[in-house]
């Protein structure tokens, strides 16, 4: 049985309470929470007994195995390391850290402890994902040539999330000075790997631009300078040769949280969608190709990242979506806030 620790008490802390509750051979032993009244609420919700004010009190407690650190982006590091240092397992939120080089660290260090490590990458949870890669992988569809890769929120723009403009969880990302790296860090990890993934290449060259909205008077709410991009745009070259373009806004008027990707290989394509929660994929191929049919493929369930961490935990084997594969992402998402609102001009990286 895995003793787990939650570090954060905030909505996606929720989300991974609730998923680790339903597995069999995982206990939440113990919260962390500086705002006793939010670690009072989250630990009842949760039947958690232990409850904790910092990391540090949990760690000399000692009573747990593996955390989720499901804090905001700038507590990634120092929080991971101390987990780490102590040896225990460690599921870390997305992005993995602020910078490249931080993530780097955080990456050899756990290599190095020993301790199974992982980024909540949660649309490796996509069935839809996972098959378009065998697709690829199989060569049914030939060659990569290009692709169209996009992530779309709109909560900028409607109030199905909560209003952000009174809403700390949502204000904090649009914030450099609370920490955020806007829509690119926030969400840009996702398509980035989304992508990737499915098409089994990595990204070898890279031009992009990012821009910040004006969204209130000053271009700041209470403690908030709202200073963070809200969208960005980037031109890839794969290790193939492959072109293609990924983007994502929070201004996506009338998508909720929609990941659209479409691969165009030398003898067919595919096409995937997810919100996180459901995915479909279609194929065209053969003589479908000469009537651009797209039909539906069938997606066996995959298990969640949770069930993989425990399972690697069991193993003591990563593997999927792990501090290395987030850092190597983290690369290229420096790259991007580089670029600002001004052209990147392109970079090797390779």
């Amino acid at each position: 049985m895995t003793r787990l620790l939650i570090i954060g008490t905030g909505s996606m802390a929720r989300q991974h309470a609730l998923a680790f509750r339903v597995l069999e051979d995982v206990e939440i032993v113990a919260a962390v929470e500086p705002n006793e009244e939010r670690l009072q609420a989250f630990s009842e919700e949760h039947g958690i007994s232990n409850k904790f004010a910092d990391l540090d009190a949990a760690i000399a407690w000692n009573g747990f195995d593996a955390a989720s650190n499901v804090t905001p982006d700038i507590f990634h590091h120092p929080l991971s390391m101390k987990l780490i240092d102590a040896g225990k397992h460690v599921l870390c939120e997305k992005p993995l850290a602020t910078n490249y080089p931080l993530a780097l660290e955080m990456t050899e260090a756990a290599e190095n402890r020993g301790v199974i490590n992982m980024v909540n990458l949660t649309f490796r949870s996509s069935p839809a994902l996972k098959q378009a890669r065998e697709i690829v992988l199989s060569g049914e569809i030939g060659d990569i040539r290009h692709f169209e890769a996009s992530y779309l929120q709109s909560w900028l723009v409607g109030h199905h999330w909560g209003d952000w403009r009174t809403d700390e969880r949502w204000l904090w990302r649009l914030s450099t000075k609370h920490g955020s790296h806007g829509v690119i860090g926030d969400i840009g990890i996702h398509v980035i790997d989304f992508a990737t993934h499915a098409a089994a290449r990595d990204i070898v060259w890279m031009e992009s631009r990012a821009k910040t909205f004006h969204k209130a008077e000053g271009d700041r709410i209470d403690g908030y300078p709202l200073d963070a991009n809200d969208s960005f745009a980037m031109t890839v070259e794969l290790t193939n040769g492959a072109l293609g373009v990924i983007h994502a806004t929070r201004f996506g008027t009338g998508y909720a949280n929609a990941m659209r990707l479409e691969l165009f290989g030398s003898h067919g394509a595919i096409r995937l969608t997810s919100d996180g929660r459901h995915s479909t994929l279609e194929i065209c191929v053969g003589a479908d190709i000469d009537t651009q049919t797209w039909r539906d493929v069938p997606c066996p369930p995959v298990p969640s990242v949770f069930e993989i961490f425990a399972e690697a935990i069991r193993t003591g084997e990563n593997s999927v979506a792990t501090f290395r594969r987030a850092a190597e992402i983290q690369r290229i998402l420096d790259l991007t806030l580089q670029a600002g609102s001004r052209s990147h001009g392109g970079v090797r990286l390779d």
